[in-house]
Order: C-alpha cells, then sequence, then structure tokens
C-alpha cells in the first residue's frame, strides 16, 4: 500500500511539472495539453517503461542454456525470495552495474552489465542479485521505472520550452530568459522527486537482499568494488540517458562536490556501514 501511495505522488508531482511547462509555452491551453500528454505518458509509462528502458541498454534476454551459471544463480536466490522468476537480461558494457525493472513481480526483469559478472566474484555478484530482487519484492522496480521515463521527457519538453519560448497567461510572448530558466530547473525538479523515494529505497534493498542473499558481507564487497571500478569506467548508455542513472544499484553519475548532493543513491560508505552492522549482530 505504501509502495502504491509513492507512486501515485511521484505520478502527481511529475504531472504537475508538465503542467507547469506546459503553462509556460501555450497558457492556458498549453498548460492543458501538457496534462493530456502527461497522463498518457503515465499510462505508457505504466505498460510499457520497463521494455524501453531494456531497449535504451540494448539489454539481451538470456536463459539457461545461454548463461546457465547466471540464470540459475537467480533462480535460486528468487525462490528463496519467494519471487516469481524474473526475465534475465545481460547488458554488453564493460562497467559494472545492475538493474530491476517492470512494473510487478509477475512481470518483473533484472539486467546486469557483462563487466559486473567479469568484475565480482560468484558470491559477490550473488550478493547484487540478491538487492535487484529486493527491488522487485518491495515493488521499488515500478517506481524507479516511471521516474526514469517521466524525468527523461520532462528534460525533453522543458528544452522545447527554451527553444521555443512560450506564452504568458494572455498570450503575449514570454521573457526568453524565463525559457531558459525553466529548461534548467525543470530537470533538476524532477531529479529532486527521483531522489527524495530512491535513497531510502536504496536502504531498504541493500538490507533485504543482505536477507535474501543470507550473506549481507558479500553485498558490502561489491558495492566497495564496483564503487571503485565505476569511478574509471563510464557506462555509456547511462551518460546518454541519465534520468535511468537511479535504477542502477551503484549511480554511476554520482560524485563528489555539488553532483554527489543531487545523487540518487546514498553514499556508499553508509550503505557499507549498515551491511556491515547487520554482519555483526
Amino acid at each position: 500500500m505504501f509502495n502504491l501511495m509513492k507512486t501515485a505522488i511521484l505520478m502527481a508531482a511529475i504531472t504537475a511539472l508538465f503542467m507547469v511547462i506546459g503553462s509556460f509555452i501555450g497558457g492556458q491551453q498549453g498548460m492543458m495539453l501538457a496534462l493530456m500528454f502527461a497522463l498518457a505518458m503515465n499510462v505508457f509509462s505504466y505498460w510499457f517503461s520497463d521494455k524501453l528502458v531494456l531497449k535504451m541498454y540494448n539489454a539481451q534476454q538470456v536463459d539457461e542454456q545461454s548463461a546457465p551459471q547466471f540464470y540459475r544463480m537467480v533462480q535460486e536466490l528468487a525462490q528463496r525470495a519467494q519471487l516469481p522468476m524474473p526475465k534475465v537480461y545481460l547488458i554488453q558494457e564493460d562497467a559494472p552495474n545492475a538493474f530491476a525493472t517492470g512494473r510487478n513481480p509477475a512481470n518483473a526483469a533484472v539486467a546486469a552489465t557483462t563487466g559486473i559478472l567479469r568484475v565480482l566474484s560468484e558470491r559477490e555478484l550473488r550478493g547484487v542479485m540478491a538487492h535487484e530482487l529486493a527491488h522487485v519484492k518491495h515493488r521499488d522496480i515500478l517506481i524507479s521505472t516511471i521516474s526514469a521515463t517521466m524525468a527523461g521527457a520532462i528534460s525533453a519538453l522543458a528544452n522545447f520550452a527554451m527553444f521555443f519560448s512560450g506564452r504568458d497567461s494572455e498570450g503575449r510572448p514570454a521573457n526568453p530568459l524565463v525559457g531558459l530558466l525553466v529548461a534548467l530547473l525543470a530537470p533538476i525538479a524532477a531529479s529532486l522527486i527521483q531522489m527524495a523515494i530512491s535513497r531510502a529505497r536504496e536502504f531498504e534493498a541493500d538490507r533485504g537482499g543482505a536477507e535474501i542473499s543470507g550473506d549481507p558481507q558479500a553485498l558490502a564487497a561489491a558495492l566497495d568494488k564496483i564503487h571503485r571500478y565505476a569511478q574509471g569506467i563510464p557506462l555509456e548508455t547511462t551518460e546518454r540517458h541519465p534520468e535511468t542513472a537511479q535504477m542502477m544499484i551503484m549511480n554511476p553519475l554520482s560524485g563528489g562536490g555539488l553532483r554527489g548532493l543531487f545523487s540518487t543513491h546514498p553514499s556508499t560508505e553508509e550503505r557499507i556501514a549498515r551491511l556491515m552492522a547487520m554482519v555483526r549482530r
């Protein structure tokens, strides 16, 4: 019930952003058009955003024949978590990372990069995939996938507002500086909405993943290793589609300074500390 409420709040907040940008572009008429567009995007996101994200990453579905060890690992963890078997995908990228997507546990998918399979030990990889299955079990995947799709649409609409200026409530041309502010601030507002619900969700998935795998230390070691590798190996698809960064187990775009303040993920150090506290219990 709580996750359904979070999804509703997310949709409402991003729909309001659409309306603000639409009002700037075309006054009251533009606001109504943006509202209709936002409602259509919400429906589309619910049913198809998982397929869109997997396509963005050119993820290839695998089975017990094409990736036997990895597939059986996910299968065993799904059984431990008492979840339906999700679809399993591999992404041909060197950067180590993974994510889950889908609108509910019965229609879920987990994806991992080929880089993470090379970098992590089997024990560490189990911890990572258990983390992703915890997202599935907690029904986080719909929230993260919808927010990724909608944030991308907001950025596109904001850029449209900048180049085509806009109109005030009386139909007069708006100040082009306002258009520039809309283009800059709207994507930031979308990111803040994502960030508001994402950090707590990662802590819960770490805890849940540690419980599913029965090995919090392995997940802690995996997070440390992914963090160190991510500094030097960019996840190229995420750089082209930054709105999807919050879906990953480790935000590949996060960094120090101001960028770190807007990260959708909590600090790796704090995540590891919480997992190691579970080991000591």
